[in-house]
């Protein structure tokens, strides 16, 4: 069997971020001293008088890339998630949100995956921060050809966008042909005992927790939900009325991402139960991200044993 190709979507990000650029003059790009890591640098290295290190002042590059987009230009804005989101939240909400400007943040190094780097540099809360600016687009890609597309559909969508890329290579699974929608969800496999719903680079381990289940009898409808605002009200609400119990999986906190933005659905229009499998209201810590991973419940195991009780009513 041929080996699976894996492509950190960081990658995906620098090299359609490059593409863009050479079809519009109007892309500028900002980073904040990480750009051989974010993967911005790339551009930066063709188009050097259309590229901005800010260095380690985020707040002022947000105010940077929200004056560019007063001028008619299109700002990408990049570094690690913990610096794109947290640090300078005020001035995104202020003079990016309020405003409605056409300014991408795009912010590599989310989640607990960053490993040893530990809790300071493990962003698991940036979802919940966006999700919070009115008019903020926030999606997550789950392998290297919805990031190219997702960067694309970012560019094509007049207003505020917040996208987090992932540090680790994961496996490349969607065709060539594949179509990402903005708001849109995609059913990876289907299923009828449970709906496990996803996205970022715990998505091939739910779909390795599904190939599990199966062996076992227990159908499950994988969702991999790429867009977490807004969320694909029809298909959440499709799918507990399919199967009647809902699992999500993210590598963020439980607390105000893709689980609550599910939950959030089926409160006010199907309630179902629902099981939340993320980062429990506590900070992570310097390990490998793969035990970290397996730490949180984020490993196919752990999916699959959890849907397992979940679904016997334990």
């Amino acid at each position: 069997m041929a080996e699976v190709k894996k492509i950190a979507t960081r990658e995906s990000y620098g090299a359609t971020l490059l593409e863009l650029g050479r079809l519009d003059d109007k892309i500028v790009v900002m980073d904040a001293d990480l750009a051989g890591s974010t993967k911005s640098g790339v551009f930066g290295k063709e188009f050097p008088d259309r590229f901005f290190n800010c260095g380690i002042a985020e707040q002022n590059m947000i105010g940077v890339a929200a004056g560019l987009a007063t001028m008619g230009l299109k700002p990408f804005v990049s570094t690690f998630a913990m610096f794109a989101v947290c640090r300078p939240y005020e001035q995104i909400r202020s003079l990016i949100g309020y405003p409605r400007l056409n300014v991408k943040i795009c912010a590599s190094h989310g989640g607990v995956s960053v490993g040893a780097d530990g809790a300071s540099h493990q962003c698991c809360e940036d979802f919940a921060l966006m999700r919070t600016i009115p008019g903020m687009l926030v999606m997550c890609p789950s392998d290297d050809v919805e990031a190219r597309q997702m960067v694309k559909a970012a560019y094509n969508y007049d207003g505020p966008v917040y996208i987090r890329f992932a540090r680790a290579a994961t496996p490349v699974y969607h065709d060539a042909d594949y179509k990402f929608e903005v708001g849109k969800g995609e059913i990876v496999s289907d299923g009828n005992d449970v709906a496990i719903i996803a996205n970022g680079i715990v998505l091939p381990e739910v779909v390795k927790a599904a190939a599990i289940l199966k062996a076992e009898g227990i159908s499950a409808r994988v969702i991999n939900m790429g867009t977490i605002k807004p969320v694909d009200k029809e298909l959440v609400i499709d799918s507990a009325k399919a199967c009647g119990k809902i699992i999500t999986v993210e590598e963020h906190t439980i607390i105000g991402g893709l689980g609550e933005a599910v939950c959030s659905v089926l409160a006010e229009n199907y309630p179902a139960p629902v099981k939340r499998i993320g980062i429990n209201d506590e900070f992570g810590y310097s390990a490998e991200a793969e035990e970290l991973l397996k730490a949180f419940g984020l490993c196919a195991e752990e999916i699959s044993a959890t849907a397992r009780a979940f679904v016997n009513g334990k």
